[in-house]
């Protein structure tokens, strides 16, 4: 029996069968053996399956049969997957992985090759300057448009006119009819969603209920003011309970009140287990909320992850100082960026090291001077949205 060689590429995002198979004459020649087989661990539709390949046939098995297997000459497998497969529970599915979307429009390119991954019940912030492509991408997931290529997955199913009911969408420029009551609106809006006129009244009823507007059920949109209409808009892009929802400048409108009260109802739907993807320009926004961000610039993806992790990566080793004292760089210690003169002869100071511990710093930094604080100076999603953007950086 040949040897068999369990390959991982992705345990918790969409690769598509085609994708998959790229990657095996890849690694059959570093593996130089090509009567070696190749097993490849991919996740479609919540199944996890394996792609079998090896000496021109090709196949597919259960993850659990592959456990199975005799005598494997080397199975490459993470912890926390074996014990998902052992204990019989299903691999985690991304709530929405876009691959490799371009989309063209006559002489512009709005996507080059944009490819984004949303973990399942997260708040993701979807970023970029205006121009960028963040609207394409919505609208493509949305259905309005078709992407020129690349294919988006929707919880594990590639994307379908099915899905349409299961995605919330409150776009910038809202889209209220003036005309209608406040109630029809809803109703209206809520059928076209797939529920029954009588889930419609229900729902539309608790939802003005909640949002303090039952007053204007029976009032004309027009006659709203602009954050009432945006409560009403957002009333409609979350009734049916869609497991995915897509806010476009949601806080756009409102006052410091109302908007507190969306970002209540935000936090509500995640913990009720909706994914939601935050297109905004508000970064103190982003810092609140997002769990997960990518960014977006001249139509490329400069950057993904959780904002966490982004936030590490754009570490500059540098600290905020409050002192009594100035002091001076000690070369080859650190640096001091910033000093500045508080009251007396206390000063805040920006120290900058070459990667030294914290604690080295500190014993460095007594010393010198009195410290009577000292914190690490954390970039901001606005200071790397900035550097980015204006650097023009790419991933």
């Amino acid at each position: 029996m040949n040897p068999i060689v369990l390959i991982l590429i992705k345990v918790y995002r969409q690769l598509p069968l085609k994708g998959c198979l790229q990657f095996i004459p890849q690694i059959r020649y570093k593996l130089s053996d090509p009567s070696i087989i190749l097993v490849i661990l991919v996740t479609i539709a919540d199944e996890d399956i394996v792609l079998m390949a090896g000496n021109g046939r090709r196949h597919i098995l259960g993850v659990r049969q592959i456990l199975k297997i005799k005598n494997p000459s080397a199975i490459v497998i993470s912890p926390y997957l074996q014990t998902l497969i052992l204990q019989n529970k299903p691999l985690p599915v991304d709530a929405l992985t876009a691959s490799h979307i371009t989309k063209r429009y006559t002489n512009h390119l709005a996507l080059d090759d944009v490819s984004i991954n949303i973990p399942a019940k997260t708040i993701f912030g979807l970023l970029g300057p205006n121009g960028a492509g963040k609207t394409t991408l919505i609208r493509i997931i949305n259905q309005i448009i078709n992407a020129d290529s690349g294919e988006i997955a929707l919880f594990g199913e590639r994307l379908h006119s099915k899905h349409i009911g299961s995605i919330g969408y409150l776009p910038e420029e809202r889209g209220l009819y003036k005309k209608l009551k406040v109630g029809e609106q809803l109703v209206y809006l809520a059928q076209l969603k797939g529920l029954s006129r009588r889930e419609a009244v229900d729902k539309s009823r608790a939802w003005v209920k909640k949002f303090e507007v039952s007053d204007w059920w029976n009032k004309k949109v027009e006659d709203l003011s602009k954050g009432m209409a945006q409560k009403v808009q957002f009333i409609s892009t979350v009734m049916h309970e869609p497991r995915l929802i897509i806010l476009d400048e949601p806080f756009s409108g409102f006052d410091p009140v109302n908007a507190q009260l969306i970002t209540n109802e935000i936090l509500e739907l995640k913990e009720h287990g909706c994914t939601i993807i935050f297109s905004t320009h508000r970064m103190e926004t982003v810092e609140d909320l997002c769990d997960h961000i990518a960014l977006i610039n001249k139509s490329k993806k400069v950057l993904e992850g959780s904002k966490k992790q982004v936030k590490q990566n754009y570490r500059t080793n540098s600290f905020w100082v409050e002192h009594k004292g100035a002091f001076n760089s000690v070369a080859g210690r650190f640096d001091v960026v910033e000093q500045k003169l508080l009251e007396d002869d206390f000063y805040r100071s920006v120290v900058k090291t070459d990667g030294a511990s914290p604690n080295v710093l500190i014993r460095e930094l007594t010393n010198n001077t009195e410290v009577h604080s000292f914190v690490e100076k954390i970039p901001t999603m606005s200071e790397i949205f900035i550097s980015l953007v204006k650097g023009g950086s790419d991933e």
